[in-house]
């Protein structure tokens, strides 16, 4: 029976960034995931599923080796971010006044995957067992006994840690196993991301308009189009329009677009589509002896601000910080006792961030007039005030 010093479920962005900050260590780790990335290749479509990738998720993904090959295949950086409900209201945040070039990167998250898991499958102190899934495990004093299950010949594999890592995703299966509960709700609308052709090139901006039935989005993307760019729009909205819009041809989604969307969008094509429900959950402890929450398995955030995955990165930095320092002075790093510090250092800032996103969300979704009003005057008071704009902005970024 193998034995590792950590073991980590789910191989995706958290999971696979955690594997390597953690073999960079010096621990040996195994990761296990059900489905290797595919390859990339530049005639590939765009991915639906993207992220807008913070300056302190760049930074960790440079620290792993990932990013340079990020920088080879595809990403379209953006230096502004334009937010209003009305355009009175309009407030801008720009990179350059928080002396950065950029304030982030739109990247698919499958070739944030991808380059991640090139850099694990050189790297000596990592084992991967993919295709597999978890079966089971127990817990005794000192480790943690893991069954996995070969995806393609359903034999057993049976390997010991001295600690469980749970980046499985919202439907953690580890999170199950180990009985730890979680508290949310589900915010009775969904998200549709859809893929169009731009009248305007590739963009430096993304932006956002609040509207009564929820905010709609665009997200520059890369490359050249017959029109002029590519972007990503995000539409929120009850569940049953957003069904109702999925189920139209991309030329009739097209028309609705351009009817609820404002026109500084201009001429466009729907190239592809998808939509997914918004929950919040937050598990009830992020630690259960050795065992460990990270990413989506901790906590999922509504998707407004685009800080989901990066608050995952932020997890992983924090117990990358925890361990090392523990090391650095001698102690045993696997003990629960150190390990709570990381439930420490990331809790109670992933709770103001989801926080923040649902007061934002359900001061937005109000159809009081009295407040409608109070949030606009908001919104042009903090575009007057740019020492507490570009705080917050930095917060955002991570730097």
């Amino acid at each position: 029976m193998k034995n590792f010093d950590c073991v980590i479920i789910g191989g995706g962005m958290v999971g696979a960034t955690c594997a390597l900050s953690l073999a960079n260590l010096g621990l040996s780790v195994a990761i296990v995931e059900q489905h290797q990335p595919k390859g990339f290749d530049k005639a590939q479509p765009l991915d639906l599923r993207v992220s807008a990738i913070s300056l302190a998720s760049e930074h960790l993904l440079t620290q792993v080796a990932a990013w340079p090959q990020l920088l080879r295949w595809r990403l379209c950086p953006y230096k502004r971010l334009g937010v209003w409900e009305h355009s009175y209201s309009y407030t801008e945040f720009k990179a350059v006044d928080i002396k950065q070039s950029h304030l982030g990167h739109i990247i698919e998250n499958r070739l944030i995957q991808l380059s991640l898991w090139q850099q694990i499958r050189k790297h000596q102190a990592i084992t991967s067992f993919c295709p597999a899934s978890l079966s089971d495990f127990s817990s005794s004093e000192n480790e943690v006994n893991v069954t996995l299950v070969n995806n393609e010949t359903s034999a057993q594999i049976k390997i010991k840690t001295k600690t469980l890592i749970a980046a499985d995703g919202a439907n953690s299966q580890v999170r199950k196993l180990a009985n730890i509960g979680i508290t949310g709700w589900d915010y009775q609308q969904s998200a549709m991301l859809i893929h169009v052709e731009t009248q305007t090139k590739q963009q430096d901006i993304t932006w956002q308009q609040f509207c009564e039935t929820g905010p709609v989005a665009l997200l520059p993307l890369p490359g050249k189009s017959d029109l002029g760019g590519y972007a990503s729009l995000v539409w929120y909205h009850q569940k049953a329009e957003i069904k109702r819009l999925s189920a139209l041809s991309n030329e009739l989604l097209q028309v609705e677009i351009l009817q609820n969307f404002p026109q500084r969008l201009g001429k466009i094509k729907v190239i592809d589509k998808g939509a997914f429900p918004l929950k919040r959950r937050h598990a009830n402890t992020y630690q259960q002896g050795q065992v460990l929450l990270l990413g989506d398995a901790a906590h999922t955030i509504n998707p407004m601000a685009g800080q989901g995955v990066n608050l995952g990165f932020k997890d992983v930095k924090a117990l990358q910080t925890v361990i090392s320092t523990a090391i650095a002075n001698g102690e045993c790093w696997s003990q629960p006792n150190v390990l709570a510090r990381y439930e420490s250092m990331r809790r109670k800032d992933n709770l103001l961030m989801m926080s923040t996103m649902d007061a934002l969300y359900a001061s937005f979704s109000h159809p009081s007039p009295a407040v409608k009003l109070l949030r606009n005057i908001g919104i042009s008071v903090a575009n007057k005030v740019p020492f507490l704009k570009n705080k917050a902005l930095a917060y955002a970024c991570g730097v």
